[in-house]
């Protein structure tokens, strides 16, 4: 995949057929979430010694960084530093 990238000398996001697209920052951006919300609620859960408060904070814990992931994402995908 880079050494296509470089031997074509792709530039631009319509010319690259392997850059990232929206849809599959959304799929990551969930995947990883679930994997975080997970630790965050067992580690609030053992802090606490409070399921519903460990479950609170992972629900409002899951929806906030998956919105500034993808924010963070979309960003890096648009900065040009590191690609050719």
């Amino acid at each position: 995949m880079i050494a296509e990238q470089i031997l074509e000398r792709k530039t631009n996001y319509k010319e690259d057929k392997y850059s990232e697209k929206p849809i599959r920052s959304v799929v990551k951006s969930v995947s990883w979430r679930i994997v975080g919300t997970i630790d965050t609620v067992v580690i609030s859960w053992i802090i606490t010694g409070k399921i519903n408060t460990a479950l609170s904070i992972g629900a409002i814990e899951l929806i906030t960084k998956m919105l500034l992931y993808f924010c963070h994402e979309r960003i890096w995908n648009t900065i040009k530093w590191g690609k050719k």
